[in-house]
């Protein structure tokens, strides 16, 4: 059973922490387009060596937890010299670690655009970056739109990771209130319902748009 006056007592640090991991997504869902973009047409190239390094780079993230990248950044980078803080360190390593999932749904998008659709823009003497950018890019995001925002909520869930390091994001806020207050059952079930609450009617919102892309397709 939720205690609600033990919830609304901490409803400072709660929404401070629902806050927080808001932020993180959002920042990590920006930046990790960009880049998710940046790499999906550096795997495309016909350049050989920069294909392959965007394809190393996406390898790499994809091939360990995330868990263990927050580790790397958060242990060490300070070991090197460069003092970046718990703060700055997640959101750098959500940033860098959603681009390598970000790219392949974005290559996957690009590829779903005929290739007349290069062709035509190579006859009407495009270069390859003006191609993307004004032909194919725009016709691939109706593809790949669902995908992006379905794996945008996987990323809110993965934020409450940051609190193996101590950073009190949403799931964080709901440790250290159930800690204090000995109220763990109370409050892990409010953490479960919160995400639930969150998460599950943007998923139904993601079904219903991709039934009417589909219908356009």
């Amino acid at each position: 059973m939720i205690d609600f006056k033990l919830v609304a007592d901490n409803s400072d640090i709660l929404l401070a922490g629902l806050r927080y991991s808001l932020a993180l997504t959002c920042s990590s869902m920006l930046i990790g387009i960009v880049l998710g973009c940046l790499l999906a047409m550096a795997r495309l190239s016909s350049v050989k060596w920069l294909s392959l390094a965007a394809s190393a780079y996406v390898n790499l993230f994809r091939s360990v937890p995330l868990v263990l990248v927050i580790f790397w950044f958060y242990f060490l980078i300070p070991f090197f010299g460069f003092k970046v803080g718990p703060d700055k360190s997640v959101f750098i390593t959500f940033a860098i670690f959603e681009a390598a999932y970000y790219c392949e749904i974005i290559r996957a998008g690009i590829q779903s655009i005929s290739r007349g659709q290069v062709g035509a823009s190579q006859a009407l003497g495009l270069t390859y970056v003006q191609s993307m950018r004004y032909i194919i890019l725009p016709q691939a995001l109706r593809n790949m739109l669902p995908v992006l925002l379905t794996q945008t909520v996987v990323l809110f869930q993965d934020t409450s990771l940051v609190t193996i390091i101590g950073i009190k994001d949403f799931m964080g806020a709901n440790v250290v209130t159930a800690s204090n207050n000995g109220a763990l059952k109370e409050m892990y079930t409010f953490a479960a319902l919160g995400y639930f609450c969150i998460c599950f009617p943007l998923s139904m919102l993601l079904k219903r748009l991709h039934k009417r892309i589909a219908v356009l397709r």
